[in-house]
């Protein structure tokens, strides 16, 4: 995509034509361990420090498009929730729609479709951000994004929905 499109995407997400879904920053390893409880961030893949960073950088990356505050949904995967609390964009709220189904894929169109009502019904705010996983983002859109990278995706979601832009503040 041109640097065209991705100023056409961020002036819709700054609109509310758009929402802005990432995928969780550096958490190193894949999938969850045996023994992972929700409600125990020991238990599961975290954040390293690297990974903390990355977080950190949506702020002044978000501030750079205008966004200097947003709604932030987020998976209740600790990595997920911390992502979007170190981002510092505003209070964040989650939602288990966005939470991970790499171990149960028969999940996936469920929340898949969770997640867009929910979306689509939001009213009118603040930008909205999704904080979650590899696999709820590329069954949503098709796109496999890297760890901290995200999409813009057009409004309303659809399950065939319109990716405007891959974006991440390495970029």
């Amino acid at each position: 995509m041109t640097n065209a499109d991705n100023d056409e995407a961020w002036q819709a997400l700054r609109q509310g034509h758009a929402v802005l879904m990432l995928r969780h920053a550096l958490a190193p390893g894949t999938g969850d361990p045996d023994n992972f409880d929700l409600e125990d961030c020991s238990t599961q893949r975290n954040l390293n420090e690297q990974g903390r960073e990355q977080a950190r950088a949506w702020q002044p990356f978000l501030e750079k498009q205008g966004i200097r505050q947003a709604r932030v949904f987020s998976s209740q995967w600790c990595r997920c929730t911390e992502t979007a609390r170190e981002m510092n964009m505003g209070e964040v709220t989650e939602w288990p729609s966005l939470n991970s189904f790499f171990g149960n894929r028969g999940d996936g169109g469920m929340a898949t479709r969770q997640t867009i009502a929910l979306v689509n019904d939001l009213g009118e705010g603040a930008p909205v951000v999704l904080v979650s996983h590899q696999v709820n983002i590329t069954r949503l859109t098709d796109a496999y994004p890297a760890s901290n990278e995200g999409v813009i995706i057009a409004l309303p979601l659809s399950e065939n929905p319109s990716v405007l832009a891959r974006v991440s503040p390495g970029d």
